[in-house]
Formats: C-alpha cells, structure tokens, sequence
C-alpha cells in the first residue's frame, strides 16, 4: 500500500477527513475520488497505487463515515454533493475530474449539477445510474433490497481486529480477491476497543442516504449533467452473483441515449472487485489518467 497524507476540510457541522496521494510531480492534474455507501477513502489505495503518481488522488471520508463519523447530519446525497464541492474547493486547483463508485457515483453525478464551477469530466463506478423505488417496500425494506447484509453489519460488534478480517474474507464478494490493501480498507472502519469493536459507519447517516439514492434530483442528475461522463459497470453483484446491479438490459431500459453517460462494461469482476481489485483498478486508473489528461 503506498503513502498517504490524512487532512480535514472545513465543512458544514466540522470537518471532513480526506486522504490524500501525492503526485509525484507539482502541478499534476487532480482525481477526487469518492467511495461507496458503507465504505471509506481507502477504499481507493488499490487505484492510488495504479496511478503511480501520475496524479494526486484526493479521497474523503463522507459524512458519518470513518474519520467523518462524528460529523452531524442532515445526511443525504445533496448533503455530501455540497461537502464534495468543499473539498473541490478547498484544493485550489480549478475544476478537477471526479469518480465515484457506488453511492459515490451518485454523489459525484449531483455535485456536478450543483456545482458545474467545480468539476471537469465525471468517472462513474458501478453506480449513478438509478431505478424508481418499488413503491410496495417500507423505508427499511428499501435498505435492504439496497445493500442487503451490508446493513446488517452496522449493527454488529466484533472482539477484535481478525474477527472482522474473517467476517469479510468469508464474504462471497471478496473470496479470492483479498489483499493487504482491501484489509487496511476494512480496517480503517472499525472503531471503538475490544472485544466490542464495531463500524464507524453511522446507522442513520447509511439509512438516509440510501432511502436518499431514490429522489428524484438524484435519479436525474445524470440527465443534467454540464460534462461528458462514462459508466464502468461490474459484471458482477454485491455479493459475487452473476446478475449485476447493471446489464444491457437495464442500461437499455435507462433509456441514456439522451445523456452524456457513455457505459463501458468491465468483465470478470463484482461490485466491490471493479474497485478493489487489480483487474478493474487498473480500468479505472486508465480512464482517470485519460480524462485527467496524465
């Protein structure tokens, strides 16, 4: 795992925690990277240590999240888009591209409606892309159509550090993709002391984002967006399974004709592997030295 700088940016209600990789050479372009709805910054190093440098890649915790976890609401996807452009901001370095995989694809499609000043061309990562609610589901019923176990761990405790280490080498997703850059991920989002260690993710802050991923300025904000925009889907599901969260069919149904979304299929890997991994880290990383112009 290569080095990285941990700073804060002021925000709304604090502060954000962002991780920072370093280009090798001043005045680089930069990549601000945003993660998944349970997840953390780190799960970017796979992509950081691809880029070699070419780039300084910046990567925040979102609000209620790891190093964001004490960060007071309102949660939601137009609450990060706002702290997105902080952070934007913060950098002083003109309009940067930005990614974001999962709900971060979501986040990224917002904060470049909201924020056209801010952002150059959009990286979405199996995400951003959404669907109208099934309208016979209960908000928490909604949750677990959405992230299904996922949800459930937020309410867990572990009894120490390899007790959760296992708890995620076991998951499906992750069965022949482990790394010591996935378990610093993992890690990074454990808190509190043992033996009833538990996620930093806040319950609240997960549940209004994903109820959040199905308003209708988040659904169609990749029909406003101000620049060009290109979709990596994964082949594969949450949890390994050979249906994804997006198919021809699907993209076919989201009827993107219109938009500036170009979709770009990524074989061989699931939800989290399209980031995590070397075979859909180094796709990203291509896509981002193309559209960072490194």
């Amino acid at each position: 795992m290569i080095a990285y700088e941990e700073v804060r940016v002021p925000v709304a209600g604090g502060e954000l925690a962002v991780l920072r990789w370093p280009a090798r050479e001043p005045g680089a372009p930069v990549v601000l990277a945003l993660h998944g709805i349970t997840a953390n910054a780190l799960s970017w190093g796979p992509v950081a240590r691809l880029l070699d440098g070419r780039v300084t890649l910046v990567a925040p915790d979102l609000r209620g999240r790891a190093g964001s976890s004490s960060l007071p609401g309102p949660y939601g996807i137009a609450a990060h888009a706002d702290d997105v452009a902080a952070v934007a901001a913060a950098l002083g370095t003109g309009r940067v591209v930005l990614a974001g995989h999962s709900m971060g694809a979501f986040v990224a499609a917002l904060a470049a409606v909201r924020h056209p000043e801010r952002f150059g061309p959009l990286l979405l990562v199996d995400g951003g892309i959404g669907f109208p609610a099934p309208t016979h589901l209960a908000p928490d019923e909604l949750m677990t159509a959405v992230i299904g176990p996922a949800m459930d761990r937020l309410s867990m405790t572990f009894p120490d550090r390899a007790a959760y280490r296992s708890f995620w080498r076991a998951h499906p997703a992750f069965a022949d993709a482990w790394s010591d850059e996935v378990d610093a991920y993992i890690q990074r989002d454990l808190t509190g002391e043992e033996p009833a260690l538990r996620s930093t993710c806040r319950i609240e802050a997960v549940r209004t984002d994903g109820i959040g991923l199905f308003d209708e300025e988040v659904l169609t904000a990749v029909r406003k967006l101000p620049v060009p925009a290109t979709l990596l889907w994964a082949q594969r599901g949450l949890m390994g399974e050979e249906q994804g969260l997006y198919d021809e069919s699907r993209l076919a149904a989201a009827d993107l004709g219109g938009t500036r979304v170009t979709p770009v299929a990524v074989r061989g890997v699931n939800h989290y592997t399209v980031l995590t991994g070397d075979a859909g880290g180094k796709e990203i990383a291509r896509r981002l030295l193309d559209l960072a112009g490194a």
